[in-house]
């Protein structure tokens, strides 16, 4: 498929070509020939460097594909030989044709071609250079042959292309900005779905797991009334406790876990289990590995009341305290029966 770019290109090396072979077709004596062949051969080479040069980018191994490529800014040197050109030129012709031939067709193809040239130079993001060769043109063209056979001839032609030219390179500027901030907005929005869709799936499990729990225990107290004995009133109780911890502290929770404080609940332990940060860094590995260490420990317990909490710690993740006896305050260390750090990075458990 034919890009635009390469249209464009084309098109330029078909109009430089047709001006030069305008300024070889001598319809009169010419003094110096071999002055507007060298004037002509300068500005051939000037225009087509400046059409074709630029530096490729480099690609390593791991870079996507580019994106499609836009003109890119004319080299310092390539600018500098534009306006070399667009200051020599002119004059060369007029110097050579003599004064007789300055106003001819053959004579006046400068006009357009060094605004062909200063163009291009706008449309490689050198603004300064192509309207210092517009002025240099103009001052040229008006000192050979007068301001109303410059104007006349074409030299508000170059200015207009050499200004739409201007026009279009900043239009494209807030078109590649705009599309940038559209494709970060594209992102952003795509995230935020993806993170919505995320919290949907987790809602979802977490009703379904909350009535696999409660359901047989609301399902039976609705068929007897509200008249439970003393084991579908613990299983009440667990479930009740089962639920809260889905609510307060996801992350922490495994079949195995949940296992553990079921049956913590069983014996009569009250069991308080909180999420409150610090598990956001961690992998599923590193998470896997403290509820594992956290089954353990839970397994090993034998305390009347269990508070598992996660640390916002550099390297605890969760503290368990176990506390037995009659006493409530927390201010009572002979009560505290257990006392168990799970660091952040633990030993994954042996198989």
């Amino acid at each position: 498929m034919i890009s635009v770019r390469t249209v464009l290109v084309g098109l330029g090396l078909a109009f430089t070509a047709y001006l030069a072979a305008r300024g070889l077709w001598w319809t009169s004596p010419v003094g110096r020939p071999l002055l507007v062949i060298l004037a002509l051969g300068l500005y051939l080479v000037t225009t087509w460097l400046c059409l074709f040069w630029e530096r490729r980018p480099s690609r390593r191994s791991g870079d996507r594909d580019p994106a499609p490529r836009q003109p890119t800014v004319l080299p310092v040197w390539a600018a500098v030989l534009a306006l070399a050109c667009a200051v020599i030129v002119p004059s060369a012709i007029s110097v050579a044709v003599g004064p007789q031939s300055r106003t001819e067709l053959f004579a006046t193809w400068y006009l357009g071609g060094i605004g062909v040239l200063m163009t291009i130079v706008m449309v490689r993001r050198r603004p300064w250079v192509a309207w210092s060769g517009m002025v240099a043109l103009a001052v040229a063209s008006i000192l050979w042959m007068g301001v109303g056979a410059a104007l006349a001839l074409g030299l508000v032609g170059s200015i207009v292309w050499v200004a739409s030219a201007q026009l279009l390179v900043a239009s494209m500027n807030r078109a590649a900005r705009d599309t940038s901030r559209l494709a970060q907005l594209q992102r952003a929005a795509s995230a935020w779905q993806a993170s919505q869709s995320g919290r949907q799936r987790e809602r979802r499990v977490q009703v379904q797991r909350a009535l696999a729990v409660a359901g047989p225990v609301l399902a039976r107290t609705i068929a007897t009334g509200g008249e439970l004995d003393d084991e579908e009133r613990l299983s009440a109780r667990v479930a009740e406790g089962t639920l809260r911890d889905e609510l307060r502290g996801p992350r922490l929770l495994d079949d195995d876990v949940r296992t553990e404080l079921a049956a913590a609940r069983r014996r009569g332990a009250t069991v308080t289990v909180l999420d409150e940060g610090g598990l956001e860094g961690l992998d599923e590995t590193s998470l896997a590995a403290i509820r594992a260490q956290l089954a353990g420990t839970l397994r090993t317990s034998r305390s009347d009341r269990l508070f598992i909490r996660t640390a916002a710690h550099d390297t605890v993740a969760v503290t368990v305290v176990g506390r037995s006896g009659a006493s409530d305050g927390m201010s009572d260390e002979d009560a505290v029966d257990l006392w168990s750090e799970i660091p952040r990075d633990p030993e994954p458990p042996a198989p």
